[in-house]
């Protein structure tokens, strides 16, 4: 029996469907229609929005389980995308998830949650009782630099339930997102799931990466003087009076800034989470997690003797915590930056472009919350954190193969790059007669 003739559509016509509303994408070689899909995508729309009008295979292998296939049928277009080629950078790496599906990788979590859980449990009550129990100004000293350490431990395990199931199921998956974010640390998981996603999609664009966008705080590269717009805040970036003076000293007030770096955070939580235009997937318990976080910080607060040992028991915890914000910056700040939308067709290209890991010996891995490993990761969201030392030989081979970078730094290192690149930054700023540069060429000579 004569099998049916195929339809092809060009990489040109496909381009054409990559609007709201019309959102066409093609995984090896099979066009799908996933406009209606979008509002109901479990990763949200922006990943979706950014990657719609191409081929988006590798993207789609990196963040969905075998089971995801089944479901794509029903998406299917009829057509198949004409004259699709696959690089032999993303066959090798389709190759090596196919391996680590093989071994179960994906599957060996290795109680790294429960380990986790229970150090949070412990740190609380330790924190509690220093607050309760002890008079010393020392003893509330060390209980807020402890916070500080659990806020971190307690984020690791949000972070690592918005890539993979933690838990059992998917509603105790959802119940340890709510506690260890929302409930532990005020921070929404909610918005940390829109912005953490649309990171890892568009790793290190600058118009398309939020997590590069700190205008008038911050600015990674000289491009942001043009005031370019930001297509996932959907408002253009001003790089006014007010930016250009803090920019000319950001490698100074970099690490002040991070001290209180989480007050943006909760900021950014309450406007997303009381903001009706977008639809916020599982608001009320978002909005209730919070509630929760504000109640029992404050009346901790309020147990210390005096305001100043309460000011001092806020800035400190947030201090000890700014060490994983610091980690955030150092894995991309000094990385290559581009402009414009993500590409499906270069995604092995892309993350290896814009991150850096941080070495260290294999005892801090707990420390780092396994995102020193931050290509890895970036490579292989799902991957549990346990292993991503045992990939990354396999990871820095693949490099190696296409002549790709593999930057592995000390944190000192990590630290002394991301000053360079934030002091080319600042003294661009500070030269009104110096029109926009392309920093990857000053960091290129900075760097060596």
């Amino acid at each position: 029996m004569q099998g049916v003739e195929k339809k092809y559509i060009t990489p040109e016509e496909l381009k054409k469907h990559n609007k709201a509303g019309d959102l066409w994408i093609s995984i090896q070689g099979k066009v799908y229609n996933v406009t209606d899909w979008v509002k109901d995508h479990p990763g949200g729309d922006v990943p979706i929005l950014n990657l719609a009008g191409q081929d988006v295979t590798d993207a789609f292998i990196a963040y969905h389980p075998g089971t995801a296939w089944q479901y794509l049928d029903k998406f299917f277009t009829g057509y198949d995308l004409k004259d699709y080629n696959v690089s032999e950078v993303s066959k090798d790496y389709r190759k090596l998830c196919f391996e680590f599906a093989k071994m179960g990788l994906f599957e060996k979590k290795e109680h790294v949650t429960l380990y986790t859980l229970s150090s949070v449990a412990a740190m609380f009550a330790m924190v509690v009782y220093g607050v309760l129990k002890c008079t010393s100004v020392w003893a509330h000293l060390g209980s807020a630099l402890l916070l500080g350490l659990l806020w971190m431990q307690s984020t690791y395990v949000g972070h690592d339930s918005g890539h993979y199931e933690v838990m059992s199921s998917r509603q105790y998956n959802k119940f340890a997102q709510i506690l260890c974010g929302n409930c532990l640390t005020g921070i929404s998981i909610a918005w940390w799931k829109w912005t953490h996603n649309a990171h890892h999609i568009a790793c290190n664009s600058l118009d398309y990466d939020p997590d590069l966008q700190h205008i008038p705080v911050f600015a990674v590269s000289s491009r942001f003087f043009t005031s370019m717009k930001s297509y996932f805040y959907d408002r253009c970036l001003k790089f006014d009076a007010l930016s250009r003076f803090l920019v000319s000293y950001q490698h100074w007030t970099f690490y002040p800034v991070l001290c209180f770096a989480r007050l943006n955070l909760y900021l950014q939580t309450f406007l997303l989470l009381f903001s009706w235009r977008r639809n916020v997937p599982d608001r009320a318990y978002n909005i209730a997690g919070i509630l929760v976080f504000w109640t029992w910080f404050p009346l901790l607060v309020s147990c210390l003797p005096n305001w100043p040992e309460r000011v001092m028991f806020v800035v400190a915890s947030m201090a000890a915590c700014s060490i994983q914000h610091l980690q955030f910056c150092l894995n991309h700040f000094s990385a290559n930056v581009y402009v414009g939308p993500p590409s499906g067709n270069d995604w092995f290209e892309k993350q290896t472009s814009g991150t850096l890991d941080i070495s260290c010996s294999s005892w801090m891995d707990w420390f780092f919350g396994g995102l020193q490993f931050q290509l890895e990761h970036h490579l292989f969201p799902r991957l549990p954190r346990a292993q991503l030392r045992k990939v990354s030989p396999l990871v820095i081979d693949l490099c190696k193969k296409h002549g790709l970078p593999y930057r592995s730094l000390s944190f000192i290192e990590a630290n002394i790059w991301t000053l360079k690149t934030l002091r080319t930054a600042a003294l661009q700023a500070r030269d009104h007669t110096i029109p926009p540069q392309n920093l990857l060429w000053e960091a290129f000579h900075t760097h060596g």
